[in-house]
């Protein structure tokens, strides 16, 4: 079977394992330090709105078809499904060190945390898990002091500047300096597809304020209505952040034109599963 056509220019890679097709960014590779990946639709045992590779026990796809999903995903990663730690996102910035100990959290365990968009660690043998199906997916490797992290970021994550908040609790746990971090920006909505209200659009420009900023993320279509590039904005955090823009690899691959490929929460009004991105350190 050929891979899905890949409808970006090549700021990700496709792959496929068996039928299972997954993303990896170039850059994150380069590093040598890590295992990632983003999911894409294909490949796993659920069905009908789910199909095939959702990857959320909430949205009411049956669990026996969602463990098996993530087996297939944890086969890939070269890991265990007791080795993967799930946020609990609430399109908050809250962030959580996790290690070893918090493995299988939010699949085979419990988790004992709530409202936690953004993980990090710097302990090999566990993978951080995060949950997407528009939204922006944020990855970060520090590649001098060994430490990863994992963000969720919708567009109050983005206002909110979630990378900045990243670096910074990246900088304060690990003594991480911003130009040590390669960082990429996920698959999610492009600003072609992503119309906000007025309320939304007056939020980044009161943030975005440096000359020429509002204009690059927002287009004004009249009524009341604007078009907001979730890819850009990360793109401005991150390197306002401190992040070297030849170190911020930006996704080409919108979900909601992609809705065939990728989850879609507006392309399917809801009607879906959840794709993951997930990160983890090399022993």
């Amino acid at each position: 079977m050929e891979l899905y056509r890949y409808p970006g220019n090549g700021q990700m890679k496709q792959n496929r394992v068996g039928e299972l097709e997954y993303l990896t960014f170039p850059l994150l590779d380069k590093t040598g330090m890590v295992r990632h990946l983003f999911s894409t639709r294909l490949g796993g045992v659920s069905e009908g709105i789910f199909a095939s590779m959702n990857l959320s026990y909430t949205r009411g796809d049956r669990k026996e078809a969602v463990d098996e999903n993530y087996r297939r995903i944890a086969a890939v990663l070269g890991c265990s499904v007791e080795d993967i730690v799930c946020s609990d996102q609430t399109h908050t910035t809250n962030l959580k060190v996790v290690g070893r100990g918090d493995g299988g959290k939010g699949i085979t365990r419990r988790r004992d945390y709530h409202d936690v968009d953004g993980l990090l660690t710097d302990e090999p043998g566990i993978v951080l898990a995060t949950f997407y199906a528009d939204c922006v997916p944020l990855y970060f490797v520090d590649t001098k002091h060994r430490a990863i992290a994992l963000a969720h970021s919708g567009w109050r994550g983005t206002v909110a500047r979630m990378g900045q908040c990243v670096v910074e609790k990246m900088r304060e746990s690990y003594g991480t300096d911003p130009e040590d971090i390669v960082a990429a920006v996920g698959p999610s909505i492009c600003q072609e597809c992503y119309e906000v209200s007025e309320d939304v659009a007056e939020a980044f420009y009161k943030e975005f304020r440096k000359e020429g900023q509002g204009q690059e993320i927002l287009l004004a279509k009249g009524g009341g209505k604007y078009q907001l590039d979730l890819w850009r904005a990360n793109e401005i955090v991150l390197a306002e952040a401190g992040v070297l823009p030849s170190r911020i690899q930006v996704t080409d691959l919108c979900t909601c034109h992609n809705s065939a490929y990728l989850f879609s929460h507006r392309a399917s009004h809801g009607r879906r599963g959840n794709l993951g991105a997930f990160l983890g350190l090399l022993e």
